[in-house]
């Protein structure tokens, strides 16, 4: 029987409710939605960051740098040349180099060029097909192969640079091997091939380049027919040996004469981890960063603008506060007459105080309801935005805080009740009917 006659009070004077419920639901919708975005964001960049202790590119911004190494969400600072890499990469204390070369895409999508190891981090697994293993065969993130129907031996063309109206490499069209499982890193959003793919694309003679991930011997036709006649005598195989040193060399200097985007490092001890970016930015003409330290920097100066943007939505559910309260007490003068018939035909004082603590409780609760929902909807407008801007998407599902904000919200209403509930139970009932 009382909440029946709470919700009539309440929608009694519809415009003072309605003023009410939307200062609740903008303080709500404003901070559900911060909480819903800084959780999500902080989870995405903890998992695509996989203990990768170190980023070496071109100089340029730090922060850029690990934007566009690990997250694939900005434009790389420039390339490196492989063969000054390498002096890191092979590295005693380095334990695992992940090379990355890129520079064009698909629909939008960025194509990867890269080592097995790079899948072998995120710990992809296959939903079909295989890996990438030869030149222009490319392993598709689960995310691509939904948004675009590509599927196990599709075909397709890549666009140099990251918009889809640039130049289209038409002589070089990449074939998918491979689809992997949804790891909900950013492997979702890549389309990663072998570094000899990018390679070959932007080679302007088109020729194939050897694995990064291997250092091939090189043996021309010619040299396969010289070896079958090594029989022939010493000398002549001593020039084939040395033919065999020269062609090899050659090979290594034509790779190492290529170039590469990045390398992710993990290092065996955490004194490298210390040591080598300092080497690496006085010694070299690459950058070296630590990622961790650049997402701290940037958890903090996201933090300072949503601790704003939460202080200010605070300030809007303290004055729903207030407009709860001035509205319960302004319509306890109105109802004075009501309250005592109430008391007159049985009701107890304690009821009547949660007569009026229940209202609250009500506005508070549709407040809150309708805030949810309105986060709900900025959610869904950011993620389209999103999702045509960065390739990323934000879940919709519970982010812890919200069951704080849940219980601060009927805080609110609750101590919003309290004074014009307690001057209800205390009201004097003979002296206002007689008064009526």
């Amino acid at each position: 029987m009382l909440r029946k006659i709470a919700w009539k009070n309440i929608t009694y004077k519809p415009l003072n409710t309605a003023l009410c419920i939307s200062l609740l639901l903008f303080g709500v919708g404003i901070i559900s939605l911060l909480l819903l975005i800084q959780h999500e964001l902080e989870q995405k960049l903890k998992r695509d960051l996989q203990n990768i202790d170190l980023v070496i590119g071109a100089k340029g911004s730090p922060l850029q740098l690990v934007l566009s190494a690990i997250y694939h969400l900005d434009a790389p600072t420039g390339n490196i040349k492989l063969a000054e890499a390498r002096k890191i990469m092979d590295n005693p204390m380095v334990e695992e180099a992940i090379p990355l070369a890129y520079g064009d895409s698909y629909r939008g999508f960025r194509i990867v060029g890269t080592s097995r190891a790079y899948l072998e981090k995120y710990e992809a697994q296959l939903t079909s097909g295989r890996t990438f293993s030869k030149p222009m065969e490319v392993t598709l993130g689960a995310d691509i192969a939904v948004r675009t129907g590509l599927k196990v031996g599709s075909t397709f063309l890549g666009t140099h640079g990251e918009v889809q109206e640039g130049h289209v490499h038409e002589d070089h069209p990449y074939t998918i091997v491979g689809i992997l499982q949804k790891t909900n890193t950013v492997l979702d959003q890549l389309l990663l091939t072998g570094v000899e793919s990018v390679w070959q694309v932007h080679s302007h003679h088109g020729e194939q380049q050897a694995p990064i991930d291997t250092i091939p011997h090189a043996e021309t036709e010619k040299g396969h027919e010289e070896g079958h006649d090594h029989a022939e005598g010493h000398d002549h195989d001593h020039d084939h040996a040395h033919e065999h040193d020269h062609e090899h060399v050659e090979s290594v200097m034509a790779r190492d004469s290529m170039e590469i985007t990045a390398v992710l490092l993990k290092f065996k001890t955490k004194m490298s981890v210390i040591n080598m970016p300092r080497i690496i930015n006085e010694q070299t003409n690459m950058q070296a960063v630590l990622p961790g330290l650049e997402i701290n920097r940037l958890f903090y100066m996201l933090g300072v603008g949503a601790t704003t943007l939460k202080l200010i939505a605070g300030g809007i559910m303290l004055m729903a506060g207030f407009s709860v309260f001035f509205v319960l007490y302004s319509r306890l003068r109105d109802r004075k007459f009501e309250l005592a018939l109430m008391r007159s035909v049985g009701y107890r004082p304690g009821q009547l105080f949660a007569l009026l603590v229940l209202e609250g409780v009500l506005l508070a609760a549709i407040g809150y309801l309708l805030g949810w929902l309105l986060s709900r909807l900025g959610l869904y407008i950011i993620n389209h935005q999103a999702e045509s801007d960065f390739k990323i998407q934000f879940g919709t599902a519970w982010a812890p805080g919200e069951e704080l904000l849940l219980l601060l919200t009927f805080t609110v209403g609750v101590i919003s009740a309290l004074l014009p509930a307690w001057k209800a139970m205390r009201m004097d009932v003979s002296a206002i009917l007689s008064e009526n």
